[in-house]
């Protein structure tokens, strides 16, 4: 049945009016500026809110942007390649995504991609060192670089994301690098929100997606080292909650919710995938080492040196502070089959999920 022009515009009228606004509706930035929100819940509201996002097209940075666009904030996407951030313009409704080309060492270009922003999201990270950027450059001068611009444009609110294992005297040059970027941005913004994420696992993540394929390096300190992972998305939500807070000048630990060995998770992938467990012999260093310096050479990226430093290096046990930011954190085996479905043979694919038993000494918060 058809329905007449009058009939459709007053549908139009009905869909579009604003209900009635509350005080949660209301935010005070700390510069006394007030945001804002209106509309309805989902995407083609309007949050009041501006965030840059910097380190977007990155693993968590892609994670974050979809949650901030899909609540109607409008984000900055700054980006150094053309194809690396295609993907993320239809995270938003229409002029919720604005991308903008940028340089981490050119300043101007960092000033216009902050200067109408509310607040300012630092993800960019090195975990391996190239011709034109090492650890430093990227993961503490960037960093100060990025806060100081960002204090100096007046955004009211800084994020910034380092590592569980930030330490300005780890044997890791990537921990002292982000140990040293911490520094740097609280000097540069000193009401700055440092969050510290434990190791990420998820789509595209490094750790789970990348143990069936290359076994032997997971195997180094005989697969004892202890890590805390967490879900990107528990990490994503944490850090679109922070929108939300006014100000929260401190440091936030996000470790996962569960201590666990390479040894299980390896234990885990196989039982998930029913592949045997993998017959890779355990490296000593020095021959991880020199392999991880060889294959620099060869290809690029490959297992750095400092990466395989970081294997022998145990998830500090501090605290979570996930009440801050009103999120639970999930545990790996709830999301692990999701990622490493793939790797079942076609004859295991639909067969059911079986779990291997945790050991002892795991530490559950």
């Amino acid at each position: 049945m058809l329905t007449s022009p009058a009939v459709l515009v007053r549908i139009q009228r009905i869909a579009v009016k604003p209900g009635k606004r509350a005080l949660h509706d209301l935010v005070t930035l700390p510069d006394k500026k007030p945001v804002i929100a209106y509309g309805p819940p989902g995407r083609s509201a309007v949050t009041g809110h501006v965030a840059t996002v910097f380190g977007c097209t990155g693993f968590l940075g892609r994670y974050l942007v979809a949650k901030l666009a899909k609540a109607g904030t409008q984000v900055i996407i700054p980006y150094r390649d053309e194809d690396e951030k295609r993907h993320l313009k239809v995270m938003g409704d229409l002029g919720q995504i604005v991308s903008m080309e940028w340089d981490i060492r050119n300043e101007h270009q960092i000033e216009e991609c902050v200067r109408h922003s509310d607040i300012v999201y630092n993800l960019v990270g090195r975990e391996y060192e190239t011709k034109n950027f090492d650890f430093r450059s990227v993961n503490a001068i960037g960093a100060g670089r990025i806060a100081g611009v960002s204090a100096k444009s007046g955004v009211p609110r800084f994020v910034h994301v380092s590592h569980l294992n930030a330490s300005a005297d780890s044997p890791s040059q990537f921990y002292r690098a982000k140990a040293e970027g911490e520094a740097l941005v609280k000097d540069a913004f000193p009401t700055a929100t440092i969050v510290r994420p434990g190791t990420l696992f998820g789509y595209e993540d490094k750790l789970l997606t990348n143990m069936p394929v290359w076994p032997i390096w997971w195997k180094l300190n005989d697969a004892q080292t202890k890590i805390r992972p967490v879900h990107v998305m528990d990490v994503a939500q944490a850090l679109t909650n922070l929108i939300s807070i006014p100000s929260l000048p401190r440091t936030l630990s996000l470790p996962g919710p569960s201590t666990l060995t390479y040894e299980y998770l390896l234990d885990l992938i196989s039982t998930l995938t029913y592949n045997p467990p993998s017959r890779a012999p355990v490296l000593p260093k020095k021959v991880a080492l020199l392999l991880a310096k060889l294959g620099q050479n060869i290809w690029w990226p490959a297992l750095s040196p400092d990466e395989v430093e970081r294997r022998y290096i145990d998830d500090v046990e501090t605290p979570g502070d996930w009440d801050v930011v009103g999120v639970e954190p999930d545990e790996i085996e709830n999301h692990a089959i999701t990622y490493v479905r793939r790797y079942r043979s076609a004859v295991n694919y639909v067969r059911p999920i079986v779990l291997p038993p945790r050991p002892a000494a795991t530490v559950t918060e």
